[in-house]
């Protein structure tokens, strides 16, 4: 048989084997580990259509953001309280180094149980023992700074593993029954005093109004009598100036008498007679010698 007809057939027969096994496809957001013969190849794959050795067998890591939520870890504080927190931690695997992570630790769910659970669970309990009082967790201050330093020191200890923590979130926190209870008991004083407290404000409030509402009725008071003095003062020294005029010039009177007769006149039924051809001024009878009409 010619020799290079053996040739082509045997790269047939491959090719009809082995076909499909020439290619690979990657899905998308994972990441390929090739393993040949039991051993992880060092090279990743990225996503996509790959051509590969027909004899590597394959694992298609899952390299998209991720997130793991850890309920009840328990964390004791300086008070010798044990308060129980949940964390969301969002995580990602680093796509350079799944062969070397896959070979040292295994798929994504070995990952959580070797890696971030136990480090998660560790960083919960010593950091706790640094917060004085179980009940500072109630502060925005102290849950900030527990969540940052949880973050950076997970982080920083899974990055040599191959894992990229992106945050932690502290989603919840149970304080121990006891100290629950004494921490409701204490909110409930606290709003009875500022209770009591608005009250106050309310009935101090309404006695300033009080007072400033006798303040005004008694200076309304005081102009109306203000006003009256005036007027008061006023007509006497109008029927003083009267009097004095009336006393020191007799043509005062006269005037006086002529404008009564002047008003006087302009009554029909008014008569004015006059005493004598000596009298100074005449004298207003008004109806006098009119004849009486008797009733019957």
């Amino acid at each position: 048989m010619n020799p290079k007809l053996a040739s082509i057939a045997i790269v047939a027969l491959l090719v009809l084997m082995f076909g499909q096994r020439f290619f690979h496809s990657v899905p998308a957001g994972h990441v390929g580990v090739a393993i040949l013969f039991g051993e992880v190849q060092p090279e990743p794959y990225p996503e996509g259509l790959n051509i590969v050795n027909p004899f590597l067998s394959w694992v298609d890591l899952d390299a998209r953001d991720d997130s793991y939520k850890i309920t009840q870890l328990e964390m004791p504080t300086r008070d010798q309280l044990l308060s129980k927190v949940d964390l969301s931690i969002q995580w990602r695997l680093d796509q350079t180094r799944a062969p070397e992570l896959y070979r040292d630790t295994g798929d994504k769910d070995r990952m959580i149980q070797v890696h971030l659970h136990p480090k998660a669970r560790s960083l919960i309990r010593e950091l706790g023992t640094k917060i004085e009082r179980a009940e500072d967790l109630f502060k925005d201050e102290v849950r900030d700074s527990l969540a940052n330093a949880l973050g950076t020191e997970l982080a920083a200890y899974v990055a040599g593993k191959g894992i990229i923590v992106e945050s932690v979130l502290l989603r919840n926190i149970n304080l121990p029954p006891v100290l629950a209870e004494a921490i409701g008991r204490k909110k409930e004083r606290e709003q009875e005093v500022e209770r009591q407290r608005a009250e106050l404000e309310r009935v101090k409030l309404e006695q300033e109004q009080q007072v400033a509402q006798a303040e005004a009725s008694r200076r309304a008071s005081e102009e109306d009598a203000k006003r009256l003095r005036i007027l008061a003062d006023a007509k006497a020294y109008e029927i003083a100036t009267i009097n004095k005029a009336a006393s020191g010039n007799p043509a005062y009177i006269q005037l006086q008498s002529l404008e009564a007769l002047k008003k006087m006149s302009q009554d029909p039924a008014a008569k004015i007679y006059f005493m004598d051809s000596n009298s100074p001024s005449p004298l207003p009878l008004m109806n006098i010698g009119d004849p009486v009409v008797k009733k019957r």
